[in-house]
């Protein structure tokens, strides 16, 4: 069984454009989500789903660079980019991640992966649809699917927005979806790089505690607000985009 995490990526984003590259610590963002995603011990590998628009090159060129594959697929058809990588790349189970998240947590990564391979659901995720299930911080957002969901949804999804955003189709349909919580309800904290202040708070959080290794997880940051509330008040303001 293969096990790819498939994290896709554009230039293109309409409220912080070029996000994935902005500078973090000497590094890009999506190289930080490149490496934190590389702590898991159960994928297998790693894919950059960005687009064919000549904008999105530097992105290909950044995942290539860092060491992991690349595919380019439709900017507005993100559901086909998909499929097209997972079956380039001869996936069995896909583990959906989003390049604005540089606080993903692999040990939470892990945890889901594990129960998704234990249990048997069309979908597993902290994250999904039905917001009242959401007890991680948004920029934690994982969600797990076998190949075969996802050629489902790839074949049968119809509407506009269940082709841009990969996973409405199978939670609408499947009466088999799983919402992984925490014990703690983490939900307000908005880890999520999607605008100026969002970035501010990211900034923060990895000056004090980035130092060349990504050596903190979900528990280090929630010390590190508990410490410093005044961090939680930079983006409590920001709405997450509808789809």
């Amino acid at each position: 069984m293969k096990i790819g995490a498939i994290i896709q990526a554009r230039m293109g984003s309409t409220r912080l454009p070029e996000k994935v590259m902005k500078n973090l610590q000497g590094k890009t963002v999506l190289e930080h989500v490149i490496e934190r995603v590389r702590q898991s011990k159960l994928i297998d590998e790693i894919i950059i789903a960005t687009t064919t628009h000549e904008r999105d090159a530097v992105i290909e060129s950044e995942a290539l660079r860092c060491g992991v594959k690349a595919f380019r697929g439709s900017d507005d058809d993100v559901l086909s980019r998909y499929y097209y990588a997972a079956k380039e790349n001869n996936l069995d189970v896909v583990v959906r991640i989003t390049s604005d998240c540089p606080l993903i947590d692999s040990v939470v990564l892990d945890e889901i992966v594990k129960f998704y391979l234990e249990n048997n659901y069309d979908i597993a995720s902290n994250a999904g649809s039905d917001l009242s299930n959401r007890t991680y911080p948004r920029g934690l957002d994982t969600e797990i699917f076998s190949f075969e969901v996802l050629e489902n949804a790839f074949n049968n999804a119809k509407e506009k927005y269940q082709r841009e955003h990969v996973t409405p189709y199978i939670y609408e349909t499947s009466d088999s979806n799983y919402y992984y919580k925490n014990s703690v309800d983490y939900s307000k904290y908005r880890w999520t790089l999607d605008t100026d202040e969002d970035f501010e708070l990211i900034s923060e959080v990895y000056k004090h505690l980035y130092h060349g290794t990504h050596d903190f997880y979900l528990s280090d940051i929630v010390r590190l607000f508990e410490k410093m509330p005044e961090l939680y008040e930079i983006n409590a303001h920001i709405e997450q985009k509808k789809i």
